[in-house]
């Protein structure tokens, strides 16, 4: 196939998918979780019931959540193979385990070869209550701690605490990490999220797309990017050295992770919620250490770019003052992402068509074949 259309670097700007899941107003700087506004899902709603608005596009009744909810804690254990192979892969990369495991639990689901749509829900339910558990259990098992069994009873957010740390995380921690995991469930059509889509778009299965997904996730332009933040946040020893590192940064063209987007051209408003949550967990635990550099580095950034920053600025120090450990910042993106993710293959699989972009050649067209004997 040939087309005279110039290619675009990066699909920007491109449509790609028609969807009903989540819209961006970049020139606003507004997020919108099916037609809910994530500053309002952010002070009233909760994971589950955010993941339950994705999947079936409308806010669950008391009864259809208490339901949904109760579904998602029955599905946290993992089977036994899962769990040897995390214990087998202490050294490994966070990440890579949980793309690994991923995909080994498709060898283990009842519904593995069924691609109708309440054997995908079943599945979709499955992973994000398993996902919790692998990431939390690999964390123990890198530590050398003994494992925390899964919570029959605590909310998504406070059971990965708890799976985490061994010890019953403080109420505000719970509503914290849980609004966390409600900014981070879905952005429209990302990297992640359109590989995702892509897989499934040839009728392969949902842990096929959810794998892919991970491995995308994985790269420090996209989910690795809050922990260039901290790496960053680490080489300042003290807050008052913020700007100079920034314009060192920048004289030797450095890239400052935290800033700027693809889409918004304005604050991303996932950024401003974290920001609070930084700054009150700073002062809660008594050293504001964290917080005030990365809001000198804003700051700076701002004055010498204009530029604005991203969730990843301040999610970094959130979640080490919620005491997660760096290596474990994109597997919680994940965490999160699942919620997305799985919502967006829903819809793929129930309008699909093979997404097959085209590729604009820039090589040569007329090359004649000469035999080895003679080049």
């Amino acid at each position: 196939m040939s087309t005279n259309k110039l290619a675009t670097k990066g699909l920007e700007d491109i449509v790609a998918a028609s969807s009903s899941i989540c819209f961006i107003d970049g020139k606003e700087g507004r997020l919108i979780y099916r037609g809910y506004d994530i500053k309002d899902l952010a002070e009233y709603s909760s994971f589950e019931e955010t993941v339950y608005l994705l999947w079936f596009g409308n806010l669950p009744t008391v009864n259809e959540l208490e339901e949904f909810s109760n579904r998602l804690m029955a599905n946290r254990k993992l089977p036994e193979i899962v769990n040897q192979l995390i214990h087998s892969s202490k050294n490994a990369e966070p990440s890579d385990v949980l793309r690994t495991s991923v995909s080994a639990l498709q060898l283990h689901d009842a519904d593995s070869t069924d691609n109708e749509y309440e054997a995908n829900l079943r599945k979709a339910t499955r992973l994000v209550s398993q996902a919790a558990t692998i990431i939390a259990q690999h964390e123990r098992v890198r530590k050398g701690l003994k494992l925390i069994e899964p919570s029959p009873n605590m909310k998504h957010a406070g059971n990965f605490l708890y799976m985490l740390t061994g010890k019953e995380p403080s109420e505000r921690d719970q509503e914290i990490f849980d609004v966390c995991l409600i900014l981070h469930a879905d952005h429209e059509l990302n990297a992640s999220t359109f590989v995702a889509r892509s897989t499934v778009s040839t009728l392969s299965d949902m842990h096929s797309a959810v794998t892919s997904a991970v491995g995308t996730l994985k790269g420090p332009l996209h989910g690795g990017a809050n922990i260039g933040v901290m790496k960053m946040l680490r080489n300042i020893p003290d807050p008052s050295g913020s700007e100079s590192y920034v314009r060192k940064a920048l004289e030797e063209k450095k890239k400052i992770m935290g800033f700027g987007h693809r889409v918004y051209r304005t604050e991303d408003p996932r950024a401003a919620i974290l920001r609070k949550f930084s700054e009150e967990l700073g002062k809660r635990s008594g050293d504001t250490r964290w917080y005030e550099t990365t809001r000198r580095v804003e700051e700076a950034v701002k004055k010498e770019k204009g530029l604005y920053p991203n969730v990843d600025l301040y999610s970094a120090s959130v979640y080490h003052y919620l005491g997660i450990s760096q290596e474990l910042f994109t597997p919680i993106f994940a965490l999160s992402r699942i919620g997305g993710w799985t919502a967006h293959i829903l819809e793929q699989y129930s309008d699909n068509r093979l997404i097959r972009p085209v590729a604009q050649y820039i090589g040569p067209k007329e090359r004649r074949y000469t035999p080895a004997d003679k080049r």
